[in-house]
């Protein structure tokens, strides 16, 4: 009977991990408990949300030891998903101003044309 061999990690490197989330929690936290307002909150909340998102990926969901192949596999539509989510906010405006252009809440007049 042949005999089946397993990646083993180090237990330290998942106590670790789970410490390091613990401190990224804690600074996520702080973003709330000092009232930051504007782009900083956003762009600190969301920097914190991907730090916790890679190293529970990595590390606790094994991607860290996978083959490339599957490592690309798995990221890279919701990296594509992301480029598209940033062009369709960079889009948004010209969108919704022309809504409004076209179909009210304008203070252009049109004018009318000359016979």
């Amino acid at each position: 009977m042949a005999s089946q061999e397993g990646q083993q990690h180090p237990l330290s490197i998942y106590f670790w991990i789970w410490g390091l989330l613990f401190v990224v929690s804690f600074f996520s936290y702080m973003v709330d408990y000092l009232h930051l307002q504007g782009n900083l909150r956003w762009t600190l909340i969301l920097i914190f949300m991907f730090v916790k998102a890679g190293f529970i990926v990595a590390i606790f969901m094994h991607m860290k030891w996978e083959r490339l192949a599957l490592k690309l596999a798995i990221l890279l539509p919701p990296i594509a998903i992301l480029v598209f989510i940033g062009l369709m906010a960079i889009e948004g405006d010209y969108t919704f101003l022309t809504r409004i252009e076209f179909f009210g809440e304008s203070a252009m007049v049109p004018e009318s044309p000359h016979h």
